[in-house]
């Protein structure tokens, strides 16, 4: 355990056997990007995240509706929406990746979990800037109560780690203001290595120590200017750190240690539990960003997802 400015936080050591692996795979992260420079970055997303392999039983059916675009995803043996459900918000830092893409990591939850998930698309900047992704996974929750589902999980990666705690938040101002009347209960929020202040105001924004080979600072920078669309970047739509409400469901949040959004983690849930939330915090010593994706390489990504799928089965 650690005790920090933002309060305590379990960390994880590294294991024995994720130690070489993960120095491979940072290796291969450095020739990835190095070799798919001048091709189309988003096309190039999408395959690095496709990349994480499919979990066995897992079947995808399309949904191409007017308020709500992606995959359903379901458990083996199960062939409908039943009334618990996930919604998955995807990364990329808002202007890269896609439902289509992330796929087979979603598979990796709904195999642990059992439950169906909604992976859903939405624009991209800078074709569209804050509010629209926001308003379009807002649209996407009431459409799933229509579906049927009566109690919600959200989970979330990066950039979309970062819109699910922002949905998360105007979904416990709205019960409040209005009751839970068309829209399904929120149980729980699972996010990787989430993005909540887009202003990069985080110490390990500037830690040279980190080796973080995944992201750098001016990307950080150019696509927060990008979704921004000309809003402050400490608007608490695009980062949830600024404005963080009393009632929040029960939150689960993992983070490399070696990654430039390590402290936008630390911070959310200290200020969060400040608001009287209840929030489990994990830093992965040693790891990237978003470890998450490479279940086949690294022992850690697999027991950390086994984790956040026990605490989803246990809220919903």
């Amino acid at each position: 355990m650690m005790t920090t400015a933002w309060g305590t936080t379990q960390l994880i050591p590294l294991r024995e056997a994720d130690a070489e692996a993960e120095r491979a795979l940072l290796d291969a992260f450095v020739q990835f990007w190095t070799v798919q420079s001048s091709d189309d970055l988003r096309a190039t997303y999408d395959r690095f995240v496709a990349a994480t392999p499919p979990a066995d039983g897992v079947t995808a059916m399309a949904v191409d509706d007017a308020e709500a675009r992606g995959w359903w995803l379901f458990p083996s043996g199960m062939e409908r929406v039943t009334d618990a459900a996930v919604l998955y918000l995807h990364g990329g830092g808002y202007v890269l990746g896609s439902a289509t893409a992330y796929r087979h990591f979603a598979s990796q939850i709904v195999a642990r979990t059992n439950r169906p998930m909604l992976v859903l698309d939405y624009p991209l900047a800078p074709e569209q800037a804050l509010p629209v992704a926001h308003d379009i996974a807002l649209t996407a929750v009431k459409w799933l109560a229509r579906q049927g589902v009566r109690r919600l999980a959200v989970v979330g990666d990066s950039a979309g780690g970062g819109l699910s705690l922002s949905v998360m938040a105007s979904l416990v101002k709205a019960a409040g203001a209005e009751g839970h009347a068309g829209l399904p209960e929120l149980r729980a929020g699972a996010v990787f290595s989430p993005w909540t202040d887009l202003s990069l105001s985080g110490a390990s924004m500037n830690d040279p120590i980190i080796r973080d080979v995944l992201l750098t600072r001016d990307y950080l920078a150019d696509s927060a200017r990008k979704y921004l669309g000309g809003q402050v970047p400490t608007h608490p739509m695009a980062s949830p750190l600024f404005g963080i409400p009393h009632g929040m469901p029960p939150l689960y949040i993992q983070a490399g240690s070696e990654e430039l959004l390590r402290d936008d983690a630390l911070r959310y849930a200290g200020q969060a539990r400040a608001q009287g939330n209840t929030v489990t915090l994990e830093i992965w010593q040693g790891l990237h960003h978003v470890f998450h994706f490479n279940v086949a390489e690294l022992e850690s990504a697999r027991i950390a997802l086994d984790r956040v799928a026990a605490f989803v089965v246990e809220h919903l």
